[in-house]
């Protein structure tokens, strides 16, 4: 009996001393961003929240209250609960002391400095010589099984003016099967990445991607994260960013010094920085700082909103260089606090974000994608030989047939049975789904095309539609490589029934050289134009199921063009072109140039042509299909000089044309994106009507609106009619942004976008124009509106209105609406 009374006692003296313990995470209220380092205190005892904003407490009083605060932010208490093992902070702006900008340190502001003065010896690429080394890359997309419920719920779904449907939902079950024997997609490679003072170049020695015999190459150029800590501007999902270790950094990010470790048995700062605007979006991380030489030994990168990024970098210290070398590098993304998906090769995946530490079990909630990088195999300061150093990665044909003997010196985790299943699964499941080929017909239709054995039918040549032909329907096609890879011939015919006339086209090409994909071609055509308008010839050839301007046009002229022209890649970033031709041309509208005293109904223009397509930013790619653009970025400049060749083949004037083009996107990490679009061209000499320029008019000349309703073109002037402005020299801007999508329910998701366009431009008076009567523009035209497109399935409205010396006396004549579609291929 006296053990009983001893047991008792000892169970009721230890319930009085028991703890809990208790975890929990500290965010921004607005943003749900986490808090790093805030002060908690709790039964008179001070620590900090770790830089997540995590923290744990051991509770033996659930009477005494949890104090949270931190500098911009009013003082939180909250008061645990027993059977509350999780939770969740959330501090809300102190709006008078927001309004004092948060400074740096002076002793952590001075680490900073030392970092970046000592940025060009630390910097591998720059403190080194030269270096080379193979890096193994993983990519998977996947999710935790454990963290996905089972359970079959039901649900409504909503139904338009109708009751909502109710359904059994067992997607999470299947979820969860499916994930526990495998993972949703993986692919990995190996590449050679070499560094001498000239330049760099990744080499692919070998890849592979689930359900692909041929890879997808754009993905062996996806750079989702730069590669260098030091690269300024930073990238993350190809969308720059300001590096906290770059001297504007310095201005957006505030530093804390938190305190000193050792890494590789030297001593470390460690630095947490964060924006300075508190509930902002930009990075967030921790710096790992060599004490002696203020290099970056290790980096960890952050960034939540509309998807969550996390990013790690390790590094080895070499004593022989004293350079802290790449070690690993890992990478995750998942949702953030977006609606929409998250699009990757062509498939729809959708990724986890809740800061919550109550982690939602919904499926579509738990996937995420990661990509793990290793160097191996490191030479420093050898002598590096690079070849073909004008392309930036080269992927050579060997690099896809490696077999699973060479990748099993990758198996780095044997406990991961779903990395075989996967490849296995997916195989099987692409031969079922014929997944590659729906990757090789994009490619195709993208362009344009449709493949149909040894011919790829030119989809934009089937049915057009304009106020002079009418109905024009036709067929086009040009030959593909099962034919020939060194010869291709393209090839039209049309015919519009309300001119009642055929019109018809051939172009046989040779391949001169493969490599830079030079094309010699020959051309004859009998066909229509628009007047005044201006091409450019090395403009990208993209699909589109319909051609909205032309659909109002009523003046053309009809053109029979014999030409000789040469295509090339030859030089870097650059697409070329260099042609001669002849032109006999008769306007279909009522027309007479005068020239020199004498009339034109119809005449005769022999040119040579050079143009350029330069895009210096952007990044390409060698691969067995030739050149890829892989890293699309701006600016993008285009060049087109044509000249006149007098007394050549019959030639009636003497021209001379200079057009230029830049156009200039930037992306947020927000999903927004704003663009600029600069036009201008000059024409000297005698220019008939057919062409000066137009600047893309695209409006009809009705009196009611609604009358005038039609189509919105791409970059055209929406307020502007057809034929009201010829110019022989011009000027146009174009602004653009695009705003998320607005989610209103029932699949009706508007993306809306501002723009303003301006012009302007003037005539030549030496020449004259009998039949036509035009304006010019040199006090400026001026138009605004705002886009709402892709309402629903691709239409949407836009809206724009004409103001400005060229405004008109009805306000109702300024004003345009038009109806947009965009055509979403998923690719």
């Amino acid at each position: 009996m006296k053990y009983f009374w001893l047991f008792l006692c000892f169970f009721i003296t230890t319930s009085f001393v028991a703890q809990t313990k208790i975890k929990g995470q500290i965010i921004d209220f607005d943003t749900k961003v986490p808090i790093a380092f805030a002060t908690i205190t709790y039964n008179n005892t001070k620590f900090n929240a770790d830089w997540e904003g995590k923290f744990s407490v051991n509770v033996n009083d659930f009477k005494v209250p949890i104090k949270v605060n931190f500098k911009g932010y009013y003082e939180k208490i909250t008061y645990p609960e027993p059977k509350v093992a999780n939770i969740t902070i959330k501090l809300v702006n102190d709006l008078n002391e927001k309004k004092a900008e948060i400074y740096t340190e002076n002793g952590v502001n001075n680490i900073i400095k030392k970092v970046i003065e000592n940025r060009k010896s630390n910097d591998p690429e720059k403190g080194l010589s030269s270096f080379q080394y193979k890096n193994y890359e993983y990519l998977q997309v996947t999710a935790n099984p454990d963290s996905i419920s089972s359970k079959i719920d039901t649900i409504y779904k909503k139904r338009f003016l109708r009751k909502p449907l109710m359904k059994l939902d067992s997607t999470n079950y299947k979820f969860k099967k499916f994930s526990e024997k495998q993972h949703l997609y993986q692919t990995e490679k190996v590449n050679l990445i070499q560094h001498n003072q000239f330049q760099n170049k990744e080499t692919v020695l070998a890849t592979r991607m689930a359900g692909f015999e041929q890879p997808v190459y754009e993905y062996l150029g996806l750079k989702l994260i730069s590669y260098s800590v030091y690269e300024n501007p930073f990238e993350i999902l190809e969308i720059p960013v300001q590096n906290p270790i770059s001297n504007f950094g310095r201005k957006l990010y505030n530093y804390k010094l938190i305190d000193t470790v050792k890494i590789d048995g030297r001593s470390a700062y460690r630095i947490y920085f964060e924006p300075k605007k508190l509930n902002a979006n930009r990075l967030r991380g921790l710096l790992y700082i060599d004490t002696q030489n203020y290099a970056i030994a290790k980096a960890y990168f952050r960034i939540y909103g509309v998807v969550n990024i996390n990013a790690t970098y390790t590094f080895d210290y070499r004593k022989d260089t004293d350079i802290w070398f790449p070690k690993n590098r890992k990478f995750k993304v998942s949702k953030g606090n977006n609606q929409d998906d998250i699009k990757i090769l062509g498939g729809t995946i959708k990724f986890s974000s809740d800061l919550d530490l109550t982690e939602s079990k919904n499926a579509t909630d738990q996937a995420y994608i990661s990509i793990e990088s290793t160097p191996f195999d490191i030479e420093i300061n050898k002598p590096i030989s690079i070849s073909k150093p004008r392309v930036k990665i080269e992927v050579p044909q060997s690099s896809l047939k490696q077999e699973n003997e060479y990748w099993n010196a990758f198996k780095k985790d044997t406990l991961d049975k779903r990395k075989l299943r996967t490849y296995t699964s997916i195989d099987s499941l692409s031969l079922s789904e014929r997944i590659e080929h729906k990757v090789f017909l994009g490619r195709k239709i993208i362009n344009g095309y449709f493949p149909v054995s040894i011919f790829d039918i030119d989809l934009r040549s089937i049915i057009k539609y304009n106020n002079f032909e009418g109905f024009r329907l036709g067929v086009g096609a040009v030959t593909n490589s099962k034919l020939s890879e060194k010869y291709k011939v393209a090839f039209y015919g049309a015919y519009g029934f309300k001119d009642d006339e055929f019109k018809y086209g051939i172009t046989p090409s040779y391949l001169a050289h493969s490599n830079s994909e030079t094309w010699v071609s020959a051309s004859y055509s009998d066909d229509i134009s628009e007047i005044a308008q201006t091409n450019f010839i090395t403009d990208s050839r993209r699909f589109k199921i319909y051609d909205p301007r032309p659909i109002n046009i009523s003046t053309f002229y009809n053109n029979r063009m014999s030409s000789v022209f040469v295509e090339s890649k030859f030089l870097p970033k650059t697409s070329s072109y260099f042609g001669v031709s002849h032109n006999q041309i008769q306007p279909l509208f009522d027309y007479t140039f005068v020239n020199d005293g004498k009339s034109y109904t119809d005449y005769t223009i022999s040119t040579v042509q050079l143009a350029f397509q330069w895009n210096p930013f952007s990044n390409y790619m060698q691969t067995p299909m030739g050149k890829i653009e892989y890293e699309k970025r701006h600016p993008k400049f285009s060049l087109q000089l044509t000249q006149t060749l007098p007394g050549v083949l019959e030639n009636d004037f003497t021209f001379s044309k200079i057009d230029f083009k830049t156009f200039y996107e930037l992306p947020y990490l927000s999903g927004q994106k704003s663009s600029i679009l600069l036009q201008t061209g000059i024409a000297f000499g005698d220019v008939p009507i057919t062409h000066l320029y137009s600047i893309v008019p695209n409006n009809l000349n009705r009196d009611a609106i609604l009358q005038r309703v039609t189509f919105a073109g791409k970059n055209s002037f929406e307020t502007m009619y057809f034929n009201e402005f010829f110019s022989n020299q011009y000027a146009s801007l174009q602004l653009k942004h695009t705003f998320n999508k607005i989610r209103l329910g029932y699949k009706i998701n508007p993306e809306f976008t501002v723009v303003t366009r301006m012009a302007f431009g003037s005539s030549n008076d030496n020449n004259q124009h009998l039949g036509i009567s035009y304006n010019t523009m040199e006090d400026g035209f001026f138009e605004s509106g705002i886009e709402c497109n892709k309402i629903y399935k691709g239409i949407g409205l836009v809206a724009f209105y004409r103001y400005g010396p060229y405004q008109l006396a009805n306000f109702d004549d300024n004003i345009a609406i038009k109806v947009s579609y965009y055509l979403d291929l998923g690719l």
